[in-house]
């Protein structure tokens, strides 16, 4: 055959290849297939012509992208926790930011009512905590050991109780958000003013620069945690509830599954914050032990972890999303588009 008409016999798939680019990968290999051909056709025929260097060029081209599809899938992992995560609660920030602003509310009005009434901490852990623990708390910090509960078991079975209560906390404040969102806030609720109470004991009682040394040890992470998953149940009801351009069908599939996603990345992070809680907490506690000959904490090193804590959440969930959606990558239909090149998850 001869070069021009073999030239034009094909030059119009050739410019397809060269200018319309796939993400199949069925469609990629069928076209790095056929190009082989060709080319191994046109080096037998036409070794020092043109096109036979355009041919090797085009081909070359569909190689280096089948090889970047395939080095990618074999980092599903990273590429989930270093793209895929934090554009994905990019999406969501605006629920965040009223998911934060109501817990903070519920925190608030468990110190208010505290405040107001002088038995409310004392009744409500008593009865929806665990009866006496009030009462308990008090003593310890008579006896000068206010944080005593963080170093009354074994190390190693606070972590796993406290690993697994946290992960089932965040686990039904997720799935209870399909009751419209109800379930979620009930769970926000218990939680906040929990937490109010909590802190208004400390405080009360003189303690509370004390109880932010030793208790946010862990807690930053923790409640952080437990606000993001209370996002994720706003999600899901949120999903069902507004549709959107989706049939409400559609939507809620969508919902739960970002929901479940943000719900099993937090999993790690509760599991930091148990060994904080575990491992790391007590020693600050010793710190403000009177008369404790136990090994303690410098506060300094407590400040570190806290800021440490604080500014893991604040980058990680809130501004390094926000700077890769700013510098234009992109989550669309199960793909990373960064720069132009596509990484399918």
């Amino acid at each position: 055959m001869r070069e021009a008409r073999f030239i034009k016999k094909n030059v119009d798939k050739w410019n397809q290849y060269q200018h319309e680019e796939t993400q199949d990968p069925d469609e990629m290999a069928d076209r790095f297939v056929t190009l082989l051909d060709d080319l191994s056709y046109a080096k037998t025929f036409y070794p020092q012509s043109k096109v036979t260097r355009w041919i090797n060029g085009i081909a070359a081209g569909i190689y280096q992208s089948i090889y970047q599809n395939r080095k990618h899938k074999y980092s599903r992992i990273l590429l989930f926790w270093k793209y895929e995560l934090p554009l994905l609660f990019r999406r969501y920030h605006k629920i965040f930011l009223f998911t934060l602003i109501l817990f903070v509310l519920f925190v608030a009005i468990g110190v208010i009512s505290s405040t107001t009434d002088p038995n409310y901490a004392e009744n409500y852990f008593n009865h929806n905590v665990q009866a006496g623990y009030y009462e308990e708390t008090i003593s310890r910090i008579q006896k000068g050991d206010p944080f005593g509960v963080y170093k009354s078991e074994n190390p190693f079975s606070m972590f796993v109780y406290i690993a697994y209560n946290n992960i089932k906390v965040a686990f039904y404040s997720v799935v209870f958000g399909v009751l419209f969102g109800i379930g979620t806030i009930f769970f926000m609720w218990n939680n906040g003013l929990m937490l109010g109470c909590f802190q208004y004991i400390f405080f009360s009682q003189g303690l509370g620069w004390q109880s932010v040394m030793v208790i946010w040890i862990h807690g930053t992470i923790e409640i952080s945690s437990i606000v993001i998953a209370s996002c994720a149940g706003l999600i899901l009801g949120f999903g069902w509830l507004f549709p959107g351009t989706y049939t409400r069908r559609q939507s809620f599939l969508k919902s739960v599954k970002d929901a479940m996603k943000i719900c099993v990345s937090l999993v790690p992070f509760f599991i930091v914050a148990a060994f904080f809680e575990s491992y790391v907490t007590h020693l600050m506690s010793n710190t403000f032990q009177k008369d404790s000959h136990d090994i303690g904490l410098p506060v300094p090193v407590s400040i570190i972890i806290l800021a440490g804590s604080f500014f893991l959440i604040l980058w990680y969930f809130v501004l390094y999303p926000i700077r890769l959606h700013n510098n234009g990558v992109v989550l669309e239909d199960g793909k990373i588009i960064k720069n132009g090149i596509t990484y399918e998850l």
